[in-house]
């Protein structure tokens, strides 16, 4: 039975909740004699679908003229497909993919970023039982050997690549692409490459074969192979079947019904080749009937801007980001009234994932909430990996903290397992894969003896004393480091906080002190933020900006703060370096968030001067007898 938010909840203001329904919330405990722990949800799984595209199917014709993806076209104006629309492409392009050979040994591969194009071949491919895999836009437009690009279409052996604009890629596709590997896009420029066109594959004309390929479909068929990151070792393809699909939008739905009552609205720029945005935000798209706008805005210097235009556009029902989105977000909110109006007129929830949001951010968004509405947005997280599709771990009440993550959703089992100083998390259920492309020895690797995936987070209750306030985040397993002295630092836990105190000032903070004697802090400087800080010109260079002595002021106050809430050696910052060549693109996800391992292996130097004898003038000492 679902149930509202409580109105009557005291809370900023004393104002109101804005009224959604939302699933019981409880869990079940279960203490083991090994010493671990299994918490589960204690209602079971509702049915779901057989395919991924099933409810596409319903949808068309439920309501066929509701319009289910729109994008924005060089000249301003959106363009749009319905459902109807998108159904009678899907199958014909499906027809497409089945003539040019596509199997379940021979996927699909797409190397560009989100677009109508990109939504409805992928669709088509997973519609005949032909997996699908979107990889990541930078292994091709960034890379300058293209090594990753190779081994994850080595892996694949696509029966065809995809891409949106043959000329943007033409180098990627001149240094991997496959011999014998058919070739389509949307856009063919003046490329000399010979192409299929997508204007082809949607003029196809369906056959039979189509509907014997789709009954054929099951849980059990490979869906999509999304491709981690690899920011530490080459990207591995993890394996996402129909079943994991389905179930995770099953779970979302019991957890937030409120997405029953209402077609969620949608703009959202999270690329399709990650989880949060692949499965998560477009899979509830569509689950629902929604409509998804594909901004073509990020959460970057510069490019935001799109963001914000869409915005005062569109109005969304449901709003996801990672913590950047809403700390850029939240400036303008406060200063443009319209926009605050219209971006809360018909806001159901603010959802985050992917890093620790501030504290402030949070509490910033609720108070402009109220001003523009009365009422109180609910606004939670989740935990979960590209290995559960994702959402495994969310709380389905207003927590009025950040670092809530909440409790299981419904069918999906968690078991907390000591390790060291740690709780461990392992996750278990229909949603969790069931390994990596063609790397059995990593597949092996990633589950326990009972068969639980070992995602290599840890988490705490919030309250050991009351499970049902839920868990919170405390860590990876592998960032965590020894100092000098043998003593382990808790970098996830002290890389939050110290963003929090640093908010609105930097972009980003990682760690240091790794077998040295102290903690110490690389920052990466949000640029705008700092130069309206110092009154600086447009053109002030970074370098400039971190010498400027008001920013160091800044930063040096925040400093001898976080200095003097620490009380041993684990968790107090002495030093910390303002960093004054931005973080390029190969140190941050296709999220925006930091690539620990790639940071610290690419600013070792600037490691070493911070630590060093004798550091340069970007390095700042804190002073605890000032905090």
């Amino acid at each position: 039975m679902s149930r509202s938010v409580d109105e009557s909840a005291a809370g900023p203001a004393n104002a109101p909740w804005r009224r959604v329904a939302l699933g019981p919330r409880g869990n079940v405990v279960e203490h083991r004699g090994d010493g671990s722990i299994v918490v589960r949800h204690p209602d079971a799984l509702a049915a779901y679908p057989r395919s991924a595209t099933e409810r596409l199917a319903h949808w068309a014709m439920v309501a066929p003229q509701r319009v289910f993806l729109a994008q924005r076209t060089p000249q301003g104006p959106w363009r749009t497909v319905t459902y109807g629309q998108a159904h009678a492409h899907m199958r014909a392009i499906a027809q497409g993919l089945l003539d040019c050979g596509l199997t379940p040994a021979r996927p699909l591969a797409v190397l560009s970023g989100n677009s109508i194009e990109h939504a409805l071949i992928g669709l088509a491919a997973m519609h005949v039982g032909v997996p699908y895999s979107p990889v990541s836009v930078p292994f091709s437009l960034l890379s300058k050997d293209h090594a990753k690009l190779k081994h994850v279409l080595s892996l694949l052996a696509p029966g065809m690549i995809f891409v949106q604009d043959l000329v943007s890629f033409e180098k990627a596709l001149a240094a991997a692409l496959p011999a014998g590997t058919e070739l389509a896009c949307a856009e063919h420029g003046h490329s000399a490459r010979a192409a299929t066109s997508f204007d082809r594959l949607v003029a196809t004309v369906p056959t039979p074969d189509v509907d014997a390929a789709t009954a054929a479909v099951t849980g059990d068929t490979l869906a999509k192979v999304l491709f981690t990151s690899g920011s530490s070792a080459m990207p591995k393809g993890v394996l996402n079947s129909h079943r994991m699909l389905c179930a995770n939008q099953a779970m979302a739905a019991q957890v937030w019904p409120f997405l029953q009552e209402t077609p969620p609205v949608l703009l959202d720029w999270l690329p399709w080749n990650h989880t949060f945005g692949g499965n998560l935000v477009f899979g509830l798209t569509l689950h629902h009937g929604g409509t998804l706008h594909i901004d073509d805005g990020r959460a970057l210097p510069g490019e935001f801007e799109l963001t914000l235009r869409n915005l005062r556009e569109i109005a969304p029902t449901v709003y996801f980001g990672v913590p950047k989105v809403y700390e850029m977000l939240l400036p303008h909110l406060e200063q443009d009234e319209a926009l605050r109006g219209r971006f809360y007129s018909r806001l159901q929830m603010l959802f985050y994932a992917a890093a620790s949001l501030p504290q402030a951010v949070w509490d910033g968004l609720r108070r402009l909430s109220i001003a523009a509405t009365g009422q109180r947005v609910f606004t939670c997280s989740t935990m979960g990996s590209t290995e559960t599709a994702p959402l495994a771990i969310t709380a389905n009440w207003d927590a009025d903290r950040s670092n809530i993550l909440g409790l299981p959703v419904p069918g999906c089992e968690l078991k907390l397992v000591p390790n060291g100083r740690k709780i461990e998390l392992r996750v278990r259920g229909p949603n969790v894969t069931s390994g990596y492309l063609k790397e059995p020895d990593k597949t092996a690797a990633a589950f326990d003896e009972e068969g639980w995936y070992c995602i290599g987070d840890a988490l705490r209750w919030a309250d050991p004393q009351d499970p049902e306030q839920g868990l919170v985040f405390d860590g990876r397993i592998t960032e965590d480091y020894k100092l000098s002295t043998g003593t382990w630092v808790n970098a996830g836990p002290l890389r939050a906080m110290v963003s929090g105190h640093l908010w609105p000032l930097v972009r980003d903070v990682l760690p240091t002190g790794h077998s040295r004697d102290e903690i110490g802090i690389l920052a990466f400087p949000e640029i705008d933020a700092c130069r309206r800080l110092a009154d600086l010109a447009p053109t002030a260079t970074l370098r400039e900006i971190v010498r400027d002595p008001t920013v160091q002021a800044a930063f040096q106050q925040r400093l001898d703060v976080i200095a003097g809430e620490g009380n041993s050696s684990i968790n107090t910052v002495t030093r910390m370096m303002l960093m004054d060549e931005p973080l390029a693109d190969v140190e941050t996800t296709d999220k925006g968030t930091l690539s620990f391992n790639v940071v610290l292996e690419r600013r070792a130097a600037d490691i070493a001067e911070l630590h060093g004898e004798d550091p340069g003038p970007r390095v700042l000492f804190a002073r605890r007898d000032r905090a």
